[in-house]
């Protein structure tokens, strides 16, 4: 008989802490106090030094605190580290949100004219390869030869990276978990993917080296999405899906 072996403590830890991350910010313990640590280790049948790690992972995450004599309590979600991917994450598995869907297109339309600008500017040569990789996917994807969100992603990540300011590169993930959300919002209501000629608009002015029409392009790639936004919401309020 094969003996039987227990995940490593690390995968527990992780598997727990995206239970009680998504439970949290899915409002599950809106009316009920926080669980012990003894009472999380009970009831999914671990550790408890795995239930302290994980608590001190989503306490780091900002979604729980410690008080004296009130022991683990959910933070306001105002506090938690939207930057965050894990709890990104966990927010996209809510109710769909209009609000949230425009909150994440104001965060990219705030960055990403500036990385492209800055990619005008600074972009080498490795950086604007990628760029025009990432297009080619695009059109690739137009063709069914390519995962059309993957490709998408792929682009706008090159961009980050080409502004070659590691502050804009840490955006990579939040921008991406963005565009995930957006995309599918997207090409869902037009009924097609992202334009082509919009995205080759914004790799032309990067490789042009003019960060006036780099920034510019990408300002009206992302407006497009924010104005369909306005205009589904003006509709029935919701998308529909």
């Amino acid at each position: 008989m094969a003996q039987q072996t227990q995940p490593p403590a690390r995968n527990l830890t992780y598997r727990l802490l995206d239970t009680i991350g998504l439970a949290i910010v899915t409002g599950q313990y809106e009316t009920q106090p926080f669980p012990t640590e003894a009472q999380l280790a009970q009831t999914h049948g671990v550790s408890r030094s795995v239930t302290r790690e994980a608590v001190k992972m989503l306490t780091a995450k900002g979604l729980l605190s410690a008080r004296p004599r009130q022991g683990t309590v959910v933070r306001p979600a105002e506090t938690w580290n939207l930057f965050d991917t894990d709890v990104l994450r966990w927010m996209l598995e809510r109710t769909f949100s209009v609000d949230l869907l425009r909150q994440f297109s104001q965060l990219r339309i705030a960055i990403e004219p500036e990385a492209a600008a800055l990619a005008a500017q600074f972009g080498g040569a490795a950086d604007l390869r990628q760029i025009d990789a990432g297009l080619d996917r695009m059109i690739a994807a137009d063709r069914e030869a390519d995962d059309p969100l993957d490709a998408d992603i792929a682009f706008h990540i090159a961009i980050l990276k080409a502004s070659r300011n590691p502050f804009y590169g840490q955006f990579r993930d939040v921008v991406a978990t963005a565009l995930r959300t957006s995309i599918r919002f997207t090409n869902r209501i037009k009924g097609r993917n992202a334009s082509i000629t919009d995205h080759a608009a914004v790799r032309d002015a990067i490789v042009a080296r003019d960060p006036v029409a780099a920034r510019a392009a990408m300002r009206h790639l992302i407006g497009d999405v924010i104005e369909l936004i306005d205009r589904v919401e003006g509709t029935d309020g919701s998308p529909t899906g």
